[in-house]
């Protein structure tokens, strides 16, 4: 990646946070992270307690871009058809048509996941990884580009459905949004008291200059000594004793273009091992599972995953290609 080509991606995205920035208080750590996952055509999760602004948080991204979008919200008496869409005969034609569902849509949020059954939630295994859904033996490819945002509450767990690992690991990353802090609940209150509702946000970036810029992410240098970093980050969770189950190299691909999608985001065309050490946490603690004994111990995914990124070895700074 040139050095032009990364100061278009750094400029695109701080117009984006501006954009967002007219509705989401703070959180610029998350907005970072999600416009990281963008420039990635990842799949996010975004889970937090409720009234945090996660769903919220979705809505302005997609509003922000220039895509079609559509909210499904998941329910338990969701059926997959109403995700993926349906053939319909039609009496005039005399034949069955096709009427393509929400999720054929370039952003969709998936509101609330978790309260949607096994069958439902499935619907959208196919379309996450291969960008395409099958109904009734034919294949239908989805727009590009092409992101699912979705949103669940790990705290309220009657009538929901938890994600099987396999579905987890479908999502680039996932964000926990967390609690204002004092100042930041002031703006909310004083910002939100003077409007009647959520301001119209305009489009920063067009369908096909967010498809360049995702192109051009994937140009970014990575070192040899920083990806060598990166597969060592993962690996580690596979051997650790607390983790049962280890990041797939589903998430090792995850993380090497999340870290050049963060460096291109800063104006740099090079990664460096911090690129990879903050996302690390986001892209890795959803994929593993911990050992029924640690969990007893009442140690989270976090503190362990968090633990496995800081006993890695972090090589010297990368530098731009010679």
């Amino acid at each position: 990646m040139t050095e032009a080509q990364a100061g278009n991606v750094a400029a695109v995205t701080t117009r984006l946070k501006a954009t967002m920035g007219q509705v989401i208080v703070g959180k610029h750590d998350a907005v970072e992270l999600l416009l990281a996952a963008l420039l990635c055509e990842g799949h996010v999760l975004i889970e937090d307690v409720p009234g945090i602004g996660k769903t919220t948080l979705a809505k302005v991204l997609a509003s922000s871009l220039g895509c079609s979008f559509q909210r499904i919200q998941f329910t338990p008496d969701l059926l997959p058809s109403d995700v993926t869409g349906a053939s319909i005969y039609n009496l005039r034609t005399q034949d069955f048509e096709f009427r393509p569902g929400p999720v054929l849509s370039q952003v969709v949020l998936a509101d609330e996941i978790n309260r949607a059954t096994p069958r439902t939630q499935s619907a959208l295994l196919e379309i996450m990884e291969e960008r395409q859904v099958t109904v009734d033996g034919v294949t239908y490819p989805a727009p590009r580009p092409f992101m699912v945002l979705a949103t669940q509450n790990p705290i309220e767990l009657e009538g929901t459905f938890p994600l099987p690992e396999a579905q987890l690991d479908r999502f680039f990353l996932r964000l926990r949004m967390g609690y204002p802090d004092e100042a930041e609940e002031l703006e909310i209150v004083a910002r939100f008291r003077q409007q009647s509702r959520t301001p119209v946000i305009e489009p920063v970036v067009s369908a096909e200059a967010l498809m360049a810029l995702q192109e051009e992410c994937r140009g970014v240098f990575l070192e040899a000594d920083v990806g060598e970093y990166i597969v060592r980050l993962v690996r580690a969770t596979r051997t650790h004793p607390a983790i049962e189950l280890g990041a797939s190299p589903r998430a090792t691909l995850a993380l090497t273009r999340g870290a050049q999608a963060l460096a291109a985001m800063q104006g740099r065309g090079f990664v460096t091992p911090d690129d990879a050490k903050r996302l690390a946490p986001h892209v890795l603690a959803h994929r593993v599972l911990l050992d029924p004994q640690t969990q007893l111990r009442g140690r989270t995914v976090d503190d362990i995953v968090l633990e496995v990124v800081n006993s890695v070895a972090v090589p010297l700074e990368a530098s731009a290609p010679r």
